[in-house]
């Protein structure tokens, strides 16, 4: 039987295009379903308050850079969205005056206009915010050197390298609501993909490169960043790929309910927990991966119950 047209956007795979049995069993699942979903590979973990929440995220920013050193480079990859982690790790930083000179940083993705990745003076640059809520507040003295921190807005090649040459102990990221990590969108239906979404092996061959963004991506980041003023956001981006990530030592997912919505962190966590990986449902790629963590904000996990308001 051929896979359902997506009800959000007809020339594209989404999650609204998986068999109904697996939505169903997704929106079934209990907060606490939630925890027994872990398994050698996967961990699933709550904290009940955002205070937690975000300082454990920026612990791990860290614990990454104390591993670094000048022989045995390593760093971080980290995400806008969430970003309520960057000032702490600033915070921490400066109080433990935590030498940076040997530590590596990469922002995982940059939004693209005109074919080129945006300048820091775009409204929506992620490393103009990268800059104003981390990196400008620590101490110059402690800060990483500029050519130390990695960003795909140049040679994306160069970009991809650098995970061969520095150590990636850990890849954050948040969950959008077309369930990707970074901007690794689902695939365009067209071509030899009309009929069916690309493999998941097809998919873990793309490295950092520039995307075209699924119609939902655009409304979310216009709704988180812009006010709902969707004509601001871009449409296409620069983003990190599975190849950086596979490179990855860990990959660590923060969810505090304020990106992707009740049914989508419990579609995902499923997905990867019962080893099911479908392009259609990026996130759900990471099943393969073997070190992936999950971290949700108990309160803001929710309810997939109907509701009428």
């Amino acid at each position: 039987m051929s896979r359902p047209i997506s009800k959000v956007a007809p020339q594209w795979w989404d999650y609204t295009t998986l068999e109904t049995d697996l939505i169903q069993d997704a929106a079934r699942l209990k907060a606490n379903d939630l925890r027994k979903l872990s398994r050698p590979g996967f961990q699933v973990s709550f904290y009940d308050t955002l205070e937690d929440f975000y300082t454990a995220e920026a612990l791990e920013y860290i614990s990454a850079w104390r591993q670094s050193t000048p022989d045995n480079p390593a760093g971080i990859c980290g995400p806008i969205g969430p970003t309520e982690q960057l000032p702490l790790v600033a915070r921490i930083v400066n109080a433990l005056a935590l030498n940076l000179k040997d530590a590596h940083f990469w922002g995982m993705d940059e939004w693209v206009e005109d074919g080129k990745p945006v300048a820091t003076n775009h409204p929506l640059s992620f490393s103009k915010a990268d800059d104003n809520l981390c990196f400008n507040k620590i101490d110059r003295k402690l800060r990483i050197p500029k050519a130390q921190l990695h960003f795909p807005s140049g040679d994306l090649s160069a970009y991809t390298r650098s995970f061969d040459d520095v150590r990636c102990v850990v890849m954050q990221g948040g969950q959008g609501d077309v369930k990707h990590w970074a901007f690794n969108d689902p695939p365009k239906r067209k071509g030899k993909y009309k009929n069916e979404p690309m493999p998941a092996a097809e998919y873990r061959k793309l490295s950092a490169r520039v995307v075209d963004l699924h119609p939902l991506t655009i409304a979310q980041n216009a709704r988180t960043s812009g006010g709902g003023n969707i004509s601001l956001v871009p449409t296409q981006a620069t983003t990190v790929g599975p190849v950086e990530t596979w490179k990855s030592e860990k990959v660590s997912i923060w969810q505090a309910g304020m990106h992707d919505n009740p049914f989508g962190m419990r579609l995902t966590t499923l997905m990867i927990s019962k080893r099911i990986a479908d392009s259609a449902v990026p996130m759900s790629l990471l099943a393969d991966h073997p070190n992936v963590h999950f971290h949700f904000y108990r309160a803001g996990i929710g309810t997939v119950d109907t509701e009428m308001h």
